[in-house]
């Protein structure tokens, strides 16, 4: 892909317009539609694009499989956190009130934020592992023979 100059250039700005839109959707989803789910695909989406234009070894040097294992537990275990932290202080799995007791409002809403955040990060780096997995694997086929 040395020939592809044009696309390269535009794939390293929109790659930080991308991520930047996920993280907006990340943080408005409680005002909005979206959350964190959408947020995770549409930063892995970014993290994907990047590698289908510059090669699977320049993105794996920005987000080396490891860290895309690794991301993802720490997602599920924010999640799985914040609900237990409920249990610990005498309230129901995932009632946020337990973040705030004073003000219930608001530990609603830093709960939300808080198992969305977790939500976006497994999303993202389970996409990005999904795409590793698949672009990984040797073709049956050279591309001559099709």
């Amino acid at each position: 892909m040395k020939h592809h100059l044009i696309l390269k250039v535009i794939t390293k700005f929109m790659v930080g317009v991308i991520i930047l839109f996920g993280l907006y959707v990340q943080f408005h989803g409680d005002y909005s539609p979206g959350g964190g789910f959408q947020a995770g695909v549409i930063i892995a989406a970014a993290f994907i694009l990047y590698g289908i234009v510059m090669g699977l070894e320049t993105v794996q040097k920005v987000v080396p499989i490891w860290i895309a294992q690794k991301g993802a537990a720490i997602g599920v275990l924010l999640y799985a956190l914040t609900g237990v932290f409920s249990v610990v202080f005498g309230y129901e799995f995932l009632n946020y009130a337990a973040i705030s007791p004073e003000h219930p409002k608001h530990g609603q809403h830093y709960g939300i934020i808080i198992v969305e955040l977790g939500v976006g990060i497994t999303v993202s780096f389970v996409m990005i592992a999904i795409y590793y997995s698949f672009a990984d694997r040797t073709p049956r086929l050279d591309d001559n023979e099709w």
